[in-house]
């Protein structure tokens, strides 16, 4: 299931979620320059990707000392694996997002953004913490939108291309029910890469930590106005 777009309108003009995702763009692009130009894009990623294991040990695992263990603790938020790594994460950002934004106000949503962010990483670090391998990405922050709104939208309609081998329809479904199961997905599918030692390069748990902050926080955060009664309906 891939979302297309909400039927959940807003009222006010969401630069904040705009600005999100020209700034993940521009650092994508620029990552791409570095190998484009002869840089170094590995050194790039590790400096600037999350590493659990300095984190917990408060140490590089290269030789170049660098002072930016804790920095990529924010940093990791604005970096990307690929075309398709970003494009899913924006094109989620870009539908979900800025409804929250609208909720929270635009300053409350940096803030609620940057948290949400946070409780993927500490999901992600909890979950491997001597982890040596880089972990890059906003989807942790992303996560966290989309808890904030399963709680303040659950009956939206969102218009899904629904894919099943040969099956290919586009149908309304309602958050509870996406974005729900999404979750699950990911909540399972964490559990699973514990239970047989590997996460096939995804970081399942940053999703899970993201999302528990963001559906904490926007339970807890002042919003700049009430969210609106949705449709009383299911199919």
């Amino acid at each position: 299931m891939f979302p297309l777009r909400d039927e959940n309108p807003t009222e006010t003009f969401p630069w904040v979620t705009i600005a999100l995702i020209a700034a993940n763009v521009l650092v994508f692009l620029y990552q791409l320059s570095l190998g484009v130009e002869g840089g170094s894009p590995e050194k790039f990623v590790y400096t600037y990707a999350l590493i659990p294991y300095e984190v917990t040990k408060g140490t590089n695992i290269t030789a170049e000392v660098t002072p930016y263990i804790y920095l990529p603790i924010f940093t990791s938020m604005f970096l990307h694996g690929g075309f398709l790594h970003i494009i899913s994460n924006m094109w989620y950002l870009w539908i979900f997002g800025n409804n929250v934004e609208d909720t929270l106000g635009h300053f409350k949503f940096i803030f609620f953004y940057l948290l949400a962010g946070l409780g993927g990483t500490v999901g992600h670090i909890l979950s491997n913490p001597l982890s040596q391998t880089p972990s890059l990405g906003a989807s942790g922050a992303i996560a966290g939108v989309l808890g904030a709104y399963l709680l303040l939208f659950p009956r939206a309609r969102i218009i899904t291309l629904l894919i099943i081998v040969f099956f290919i329809e586009i149908i309304s479904l309602p958050a509870l029910f996406l974005i729900g199961f999404w979750f699950v997905l990911q909540l399972l599918s964490g559990v699973g890469s514990i239970a047989g030692g590997q996460s096939g390069g995804v970081a399942w748990f940053a999703h899970v930590g993201g999302f528990i902050a963001g559906f904490i926080l926007i339970l807890i955060l002042p919003k700049r106005k009430k969210a609106r009664p949705q449709k009383e309906y299911w199919v």
